[in-house]
Order: C-alpha cells, then sequence, then structure tokens
C-alpha cells in the first residue's frame, strides 16, 4: 500500500510503485481531470500539483507520491482560486474543445501560487510543457493575466 493525501485526503492505494500516478488517479480514485495525451509528459494533459509543485503524472511513478500531498483539478476547484480562473478563462474565451483545460489551470495555479503578479513572458513560460491545439495561447495568457490580477490577494 501507498498512502499520500489527495486533494485534502488521506488514501492508499492497492497499486504497486511502478504505476503511473495518473493511471491510478483515474482507475483507481476515478479522477478523471488528468487525462492522458502524449504519455511522454510533453503536453501537460496529465498535469497535478505535487506538493504544490506542477507534475506530469502521467510520467510519474506511484511511489513518488508516497507521503506527499497531490491535487487534481478535481480537487483544486473547490477553491476560491480556481474560482477566479474558471471565471478569467470563460471571460477571454480560453476554453474551447476544454482538452488541455484542466493542465492549464493548474500550471496557471502552479505559477501564481509562487508568483502572484507575472509578467507576460512568465505566463508564456509557465505553460509552454502544456500544448492545446485550438486557442493559439493568446487568450488562456490574457485569462491567467486577468486572473492575477482580479484575484489579487488569493495568491
Amino acid at each position: 500500500m501507498i498512502s499520500f493525501t489527495l486533494n485534502g485526503e488521506k488514501v492508499e492505494s492497492r497499486g504497486n510503485g511502478n504505476e503511473r500516478l495518473l493511471d491510478v488517479l483515474r482507475e483507481e480514485f476515478s479522477l478523471t481531470g488528468p487525462k492522458e495525451g502524449c504519455g511522454e509528459g510533453e503536453c501537460g494533459a496529465c498535469a497535478v500539483l505535487m506538493d504544490g509543485r506542477l507534475t506530469n503524472s502521467c510520467i510519474t511513478p506511484l511511489a513518488n507520491a508516497a507521503g506527499r500531498e497531490v491535487v487534481t483539478i478535481e480537487g483544486y476547484s473547490r477553491t476560491d482560486r480556481y474560482r477566479v480562473l474558471e471565471k478569467c478563462f470563460a471571460e477571454e474565451g480560453a476554453v474551447q474543445c476544454g482538452f488541455c483545460t484542466p493542465g492549464m489551470v493548474m500550471a496557471a495555479e502552479g505559477l501564481l501560487s509562487v508568483d502572484p503578479d507575472p509578467s507576460e513572458e512568465d505566463v508564456r513560460l509557465a505553460i509552454s510543457g502544456n500544448l492545446c491545439r485550438c486557442t493559439g495561447y493568446n487568450m488562456i495568457i490574457k485569462a491567467i493575466m486577468r486572473a492575477s490580477k482580479e484575484g489579487k490577494g488569493l495568491w
């Protein structure tokens, strides 16, 4: 058994330590926000926060989660920070097909939690590990910049 905190709750996984964290989250815990995109840690669709740091769960062995705090988009969506990002993504048209959105939101949280007033260049760098086929990124960047201002004091 591998114990860790998942979205604020202590859990134990029956999986072996070599299984991908992504598979355990989806199959054992029925959390479908993190998605399989590339399976190589290149697209960001599987992004979660582990101890507050953005992590690609498709290349992270379950053993790495032992004793740590893992937050998926499902857990993050219960926060005030998420609500600001959700509003700004919607108002800026940053959500189209939606496949990349959970990973983009998690990348935004990863950035804003360490830099609540980022430059556009900082935002571009923070989301550079996330691929989007629909928006061309500009709307996502505008949404994150807007959230940093509208959510001032939350991060």
